[in-house]
């Protein structure tokens, strides 16, 4: 393991990270967002506009799903995780680059930032991955619509109380921490060259998995493409990582609050059936 010479004490400190690059970083996570959430855009407009029997759409009940179908909905997922992921690794982004400019002053080994950011993704399109094979099995029992709208109170209030129960474990804690702390990461996990970028970029992202996972699975209870959730979910993350009180105390609190309405579903469930 290799240390940074000196850490900037903020990510956009004048002395390591000049306007010119304090821009193009910001420009350039910005316009990937957008692309991202132009395609969220149109995937849900097609949705709402589209004939239902000539659109696609993951197949529910007894209808396997083809090699299509499973690359459609991972890529639906990829592009959303980036579209809700890339502004909350902003501060992260902004560190490494400020890093590496002040390492370029000094003559020292450097790396192009996007090197990091990539591993970061990498990470989040594993976790895609793994989330469009949990969603199979969810439309196979038709517990999700062909729209891929919740279709199951059950499911919702199942998602919701895990979701709750996570946000006051140590796990979620440890993980928040990391993506609270982008100096602290890097002054730990620093390695050199660009396959030492991609594994730190990895890793973060994998600690940013861990912190966010069952935020992510809320939209099972609420809709998979329903976009005014997945812009809320997203602004939520950035709270978390951001918001100038204590992550304790943030955590017991929405926790709480996705507890109560899991169990709100559960209780109007059993209700509904006597």
């Amino acid at each position: 393991m290799v240390f940074p010479p000196v850490l900037p004490t903020s990510p956009t400190d004048r002395s390591v990270l000049p306007l010119r690059d304090r821009v193009a970083v910001i420009s350039g996570l910005a316009a990937l967002t957008v692309v991202a959430w132009v395609y969220m855009l149109y995937d849900a407009w097609t949705m709402q506009q589209m004939d239902m029997a000539t659109m696609w759409m993951p197949p529910t009940g007894t209808g396997a799903w083809s090699a299509t179908d499973f690359f459609l909905v991972f890529v639906m997922w990829a592009v959303m995780m980036v579209a809700m992921m890339v502004p909350s690794v902003t501060p992260m982004v902004m560190m490494f680059a400020a890093i590496n400019r002040q390492r370029r002053s000094r003559h020292q080994s450097h790396v192009p930032t996007v090197v990091f950011l990539v591993g970061y993704l990498v990470a989040w399109v594993g976790f895609s991955a793994v989330v469009t094979l949990l969603q199979w099995p969810l439309h196979a029992y038709s517990l999700l619509t062909p729209m891929m709208d919740n279709g199951s109170a059950v499911l919702g209030g199942i998602v919701l109380l895990v979701a709750g129960a996570y946000q006051w474990t140590p796990w979620k804690d440890a993980c928040l921490h990391q993506c609270r702390t982008p100096l602290s990461f890097l002054m730990t996990e620093w390695r050199e060259g660009i396959t030492g970028a991609l594994f730190m970029g990895i890793r973060h992202g994998v600690f940013c998995v861990g912190c966010c996972w069952a935020l992510m699975l809320i939209l099972f209870a609420v809709g998979v493409m329903n976009i005014l959730w997945i812009l809320l979910i997203a602004g939520f993350v950035l709270l978390e990582k951001i918001v100038p009180v204590k992550p304790a105390r943030f955590r017991m609190a929405s926790g709480l609050v996705f507890f109560l309405w899991g169990l709100g579903l559960l209780a109007g469930t059993l209700v509904a059936a006597h």
